[in-house]
């Protein structure tokens, strides 16, 4: 087991249902249940700048380190502030199911932007997760899994499997029952498709764990919310099980508005949209309103970009409206993923270059 390089790549998920806001802090444990599309890191670029959307991530765990060493896009982090070391508790948490006293190397490398708003920590932590605990020979299931990655990011827990998924909120204090299931495999729905508009590379400013925490202790409209975000869930649930993108459509945006809603409806306010954000939620609503039916949604996580939902039949028309949005960087075009993957001893990023702290 030690002194073994284990590496795995995972992929963002873009939440249909959003997660917005914690019941309890510690544990991440969150207001309301949450549905998410995995998404396929083999991403097409149709236009712009082109990249994949994968995390790639490289564990080792040894004797021969004093300490744990996490390096992010080339940056170690800095174990000795809190709110870092709470994000990758998730080695300890599994060092003390190993019984192993025995230190980290982590090493994980961003194919796309991290931290702009394309959820670059649930593709992160969930890979860690993944590979940690394959790395320690732990035989954890997808439910342990998803329960391991919530600690280090909510959104994490959905990217532990593949295809459309849902993270249940769970009623117990403990967060035993509050985990991510899978609904349906990647391949239950082929022609869908997620057309991502990157208007902004930008690392956001409010980052989304302290805007949670600011929505729920200032926003009147987020009780309001709470009260119907089950509901929509429920609705969604029905519309992709009949693979109606008409109803689902419907859904989809009306839930990315309400939490943008109550973003705005924060003290002080939070805008992770800008004007490109919305022209494009304009030129979707138009092309819905000539179509004479809704073929496509977008969808806003905690960022500008917009993830616009629709189908192959569809793509066409879209992506000809689409690249007429001044502004526009790239354009990228996915499906739905599998979720994590091991990756062969080639593809480690730790290498001989850390050899020093591994004599």
């Amino acid at each position: 087991m030690e002194d073994v390089v284990y590496t795995a790549r995972g992929t963002p998920n873009i939440a249909l249902i959003k997660y917005w806001g914690k019941r309890d802090e510690g544990l991440i444990l969150p207001k309301n249940s949450s549905i998410s599309l995995t998404l396929d890191g083999n991403a097409e670029t149709v236009v712009g700048k082109a990249f994949k959307l994968y995390t790639t991530t490289s564990v080792v765990f040894s004797h021969k380190i004093n300490a744990d060493f996490i390096y992010i896009d080339g940056e170690l982090q800095d174990l000795s502030n809190k709110a870092v070391r709470d994000r990758f508790a998730i080695i300890d948490i599994l060092r003390g199911i190993a019984k192993t006293n025995a230190h980290a190397m982590v090493v994980s490398k961003n194919s796309f932007p991290t931290a702009s708003g394309l959820a670059s920590s649930a593709s992160g932590i969930a890979t860690l997760a993944y590979i940690a605990s394959n790395a320690l020979d732990l035989k954890l299931s997808e439910r342990e899994l998803s329960i391991l990655a919530r600690r280090g990011s909510g959104s994490a827990c959905r990217s532990i499997m593949g295809g459309i998924v849902k993270w249940e909120k769970g009623e117990a204090k403990d967060g035993s029952d509050s985990f991510a299931r899978q609904l349906y495999t990647h391949d239950y729905w082929p022609e869908l498709l997620d057309l991502i508009a990157i208007v902004s590379e930008d690392k956001k400013k409010v980052a989304s764990r302290a805007g949670m925490a600011q929505t729920v202790a200032t926003s009147d409209l987020y009780r309001k919310r709470l009260e119907i975000v089950d509901g929509y869930a429920a609705q969604l649930e029905k519309a992709i099980e009949k693979k109606d993108m008409d109803v689902m459509a419907e859904i989809i945006m009306k839930e990315s508005n309400s939490m943008h809603a109550v973003m705005l409806d924060t003290s002080p306010p939070i805008m992770y949209l800008n004007d490109i954000s919305r022209e494009i939620i304009n030129a979707v609503h138009e092309i819905n309103t000539a179509s004479g039916k809704r073929i496509c949604a977008y969808t806003f996580d905690a960022g500008p970009s917009p993830h616009i939902i629709t189908t192959e039949h569809e793509k066409e028309r879209i992506v000809d409206r689409l690249l007429k949005v001044e502004g526009l960087q790239s354009l990228l075009l996915t499906k739905m993923g599998k979720g994590p993957e091991m990756l062969q001893e080639s593809d480690a990023l730790i290498d001989k270059s850390f050899a020093p702290m591994l004599k």
